[in-house]
């Protein structure tokens, strides 16, 4: 299974920003696709942001509720994380993840970087 995500980037305290993240390959029907993040601070781990079941069960970090939306697109082995109020803590790179019958993997990552 390949990931491929985009739509990282700079954008200012207050601003939006929507991440997209397709997989292709042997994709089974039954899979969770989410999104990690890691702070650049040491010994910061990899942390869940927000996952989705292919039934579109959802489940998101306490830090992020009321503020991202994660949904997806199973036709298009597609999920998408839209941002909104981010804040100079959401400053991470964001990993998708793609969980199904065969394995865990895990897309490079999108840098995002929150500051005026």
């Amino acid at each position: 299974v390949q990931l491929v995500e985009s739509g990282g980037g700079l954008v200012q305290p207050g601003g939006s920003l929507r991440l997209s993240c397709t997989a292709s390959g042997r994709i089974s029907s039954t899979n969770v696709m989410g999104w990690y993040r890691q702070a650049p601070a040491p010994g910061r781990a990899r942390e869940l942001v927000a996952v989705i079941s292919d039934s579109g069960t959802t489940n998101y970090a306490d830090s992020v509720k009321d503020r991202f939306t994660i949904s997806r697109d199973n036709a298009k082995n597609t999920v998408y994380l839209q941002m909104n109020g981010l804040k100079p803590e959401d400053t991470a790179v964001y990993y998708c993840k793609w969980v199904g019958l065969i394995g865990t993997y895990w897309g490079q990552g999108t840098q995002i970087t929150v500051s005026s």
